[in-house]
């Protein structure tokens, strides 16, 4: 995996949060590859099909890449637990498992600080619509730098971590 793109979108499902969704600077990787159609649905009705068309599939708890390959990881992982991914919602921000939701999120932070060079940034994502962001911080050791609510009930979060050089 040489000539790795500096930097790494560890959950990008439909890369909706991207201005670029084809910017050659980052990896796309998530655990699926597939597509929906939901212009059946009434208030869908004329609409291009959902897509989940990563660069590279794999999964955020065990990534294939050398340690230290990235400067810059976006970490945003699914946000609810056991949703249908028959769904709308659960096809286009994924699922976790409602038992092992805690062990997965907890691996994945150590996979994203794994492949991030030192002094490197992480950009957590979160929405506290059924988990609060306290619980979700409280599984990683790493000290956030800072963060942003946004939206009007400020359920959505932004997080800034950094790669100590030392770590």
């Amino acid at each position: 995996m040489s000539d790795l793109p500096p930097i790494l979108d560890a959950c990008c499902g439909g890369r909706m949060m991207w201005f670029d969704k084809s910017d050659a600077r980052c990896l796309f990787a998530d655990c699926r590859q597939d597509e929906m159609s939901i212009d059946h649905l009434p208030s869908q009705a004329g609409r291009s099909p959902k897509k989940v068309s990563p660069d590279q599939i794999h999964d955020f708890r065990d990534m294939p890449y050398p340690d230290e390959s990235f400067h810059h990881v976006v970490f945003d992982p699914p946000h609810v637990c056991n949703i249908s991914m028959k769904s709308v919602t659960g096809f286009s921000y994924g699922s976790l498992n409602r038992e092992t939701w805690r062990e997965d999120l907890a691996a994945g932070f150590d996979e994203c600080f794994r492949v991030l060079k030192p002094n490197g940034t992480l950009i957590f994502k979160w929405n506290e619509i059924h988990i609060p962001l306290r619980e979700v911080l409280s599984l990683t050791d790493r000290k956030p730098l800072y963060g942003h609510k946004s939206g009007k009930k400020a359920q959505t979060h932004w997080v800034a971590f950094i790669k100590e050089n030392n770590t």
